[in-house]
């Protein structure tokens, strides 16, 4: 089990299971809610347990996708695309060691022009 909140700890949650590697997402909508790239991890739907929500909110950044974030300080947590039953969890979120490794950058033609990639992973335009 991995234990993971968002900065101010209105929203507190537990990844039970195997976690998958973490993917690098370089599109514009992972840069403007983070700052910067996204990196996450992803579990099923019944492997993430809130263990406290009241900062939750969701915001719906497309027709088909949501992303979970924290009204209060506004980490950026969750990405949830509709019928799925996965949620991406931001690795960042997560507490201590966690033994995961990036597997991947995803839509890096979108990245920045301020920082190049050279952790030798594989880059792909799309997922």
């Amino acid at each position: 089990m991995h234990k993971g909140s968002c900065l101010c700890g209105a929203v507190q949650f537990e990844l039970h299971g195997d976690l998958r590697p973490s993917v690098a997402c370089h599109c514009s909508q992972c840069r403007k809610t983070s700052g910067h790239y996204w990196s996450a991890t992803q579990v099923s739907n019944d492997k993430l347990v809130l263990t406290r929500d009241d900062g939750l909110k969701w915001f719906r950044s497309s027709d088909t996708t949501r992303r979970g974030f924290c009204r209060q300080c506004g980490a950026s947590l969750f990405w949830e695309v509709d019928g799925t039953g996965e949620t991406s969890v931001g690795t960042g979120t997560l507490d201590g060691a966690t033994g995961l490794q990036t597997e991947r950058h995803i839509f890096v033609a979108d990245m920045g022009d301020y920082y190049t990639i050279a952790d030798g992973c594989p880059q792909l335009d799309k997922w």
